[in-house]
């Protein structure tokens, strides 16, 4: 929660700070007619006394896993064409990772990896190189789907992710720093971060954090847990830090692979506001300044604090100052629950919201939009 100066300073205005960026488009197709599938629950610890799970794993999985190579073509003067000038064009390249998902040639991976690829190359771990295409890449979730001509390929095991727990086995797969097929184990530290904690605050993602050594190049390569199950892609660190890296959740991962599959984009749904976590302590604190622009209820919820304009909730009714304390029914103790309620609906629902505005209970129901839409 902002200090008590920061959030006055917010309540006092209605005026939206930034604009939300819509997702990638590029094959609008199903080009593989399939569907991405998951096994229910699984018990995430290994056999008590294998002492050689991680081995296990990686030798089921290892060979599923590729290194994924982009460049692009960047040219340093773009002006220099107007005037005759000789084109000042270079190749960019860089690399990554990811795993294939399906045996028909689909590869899973990050969005920054492919992101702007004129041409994107897959290596196998046993060396064989295809051409790679990109069926569609999601900037919100850095998730990415491509393929490559094949079939009968090895694959990976899909996890579930919300079964993770902080204190369960983490291995990474991938290829930092150009090392192919590295292996790391650590543990999952927490989960459930955000992307403002994590450093990336345009992501909506609840990411799973871990301190199995993650490094430039493992970007898009698997999270596995102690069953050799995919439970992240690994995708961003802590440059402040050692041993902090963060993998979006397999089943954030599937859902955007599923929408990329059908429709070749994925859409997020939008309720159109700045909010905050207020906790009793919190609002106890903003009532006692004299400069506070309302009154607050002493309780648990998202505090709306400011509106896109003409937004789906501003066309609903809500209010800057809105205290919003249960969604469906369901109560909602802070801005990061309430925004993954909404990131779990689909563009186009309805969702009905419990608010206290000025210190009265009422319901105003809200039609989520889509981000990058402003329709």
């Amino acid at each position: 929660m902002p200090g008590r100066k920061s959030l006055l300073a917010l309540l006092g205005t209605v005026v939206l700070a930034a604009t939300l960026s819509s997702c990638n488009q590029q094959t609008p197709s199903n080009p593989s007619g399939v569907q991405v599938t998951q096994p229910p629950p699984s018990k995430s610890s290994p056999v008590p006394g294998n002492f050689n799970f991680a081995a296990e794993a990686v030798e089921r999985d290892g060979p599923a896993v590729v290194r994924i190579d982009a460049a692009r073509v960047v040219n340093e003067d773009p002006f220099g064409r107007m005037f005759g000038l000789p084109s000042n064009e270079r190749v960019q390249r860089g690399s990554g990772s990811g795993f294939i998902f399906q045996a028909d040639g689909l590869v899973m991976t990050n969005a920054h990896v492919v992101q702007g690829a004129d041409r994107v190359t897959v290596k196998l771990k046993n060396g064989t190189t295809y051409e790679g295409k990109v069926l569609g890449s999601d900037p919100v979730t850095d998730v990415a789907v491509v393929k490559i001509s094949a079939s009968k390929l090895p694959t990976v095991r899909l996890g579930n992710s919300d079964s993770v727990r902080p204190g369960e086995w983490a291995i990474a797969i991938g290829n930092p720093l150009g090392l192919d097929n590295t292996v790391t184990v650590g543990i999952v530290s927490a989960v459930g971060r955000t992307g403002a904690e994590v450093g990336i605050p345009d992501k909506r993602v609840p990411f799973i954090q871990t301190d199995a050594a993650i490094n430039p190049g493992n970007s898009g390569g698997p999270l596995l847990n102690a069953l050799g199950e995919v439970i992240g892609i690994n995708t961003a660190i802590r440059t402040d830090g050692q041993g902090i890296g963060f993998a979006v959740p397999i089943n954030t991962a599937v859902r955007i692979a599923e929408q990329i599959l059908r429709t070749g984009r994925a859409t997020h749904p939008l309720l159109g506001v700045q909010m905050v976590s207020l906790t009793p302590e919190g609002a106890r604190e903003l009532n006692a300044n004299p400069n506070s622009p309302v009154k607050l209820p002493e309780q648990k919820g998202a505090l709306v604090v400011r509106l896109l304009p003409n937004g789906p909730a501003a066309r609903a009714g809500l209010r800057p100052g809105d205290l919003i304390t249960a969604a469906e029914g369901k109560p909602v103790e802070g801005a990061d629950q309430l925004q993954r309620i909404v990131e779990a609906g689909q563009v186009g629902d309805r969702l009905t919201l419990t608010v206290i505005r000025e210190g009265q209970s009422r319901q105003v129901t809200v039609r989520l939009g889509e981000m990058g839409n402003s329709n």
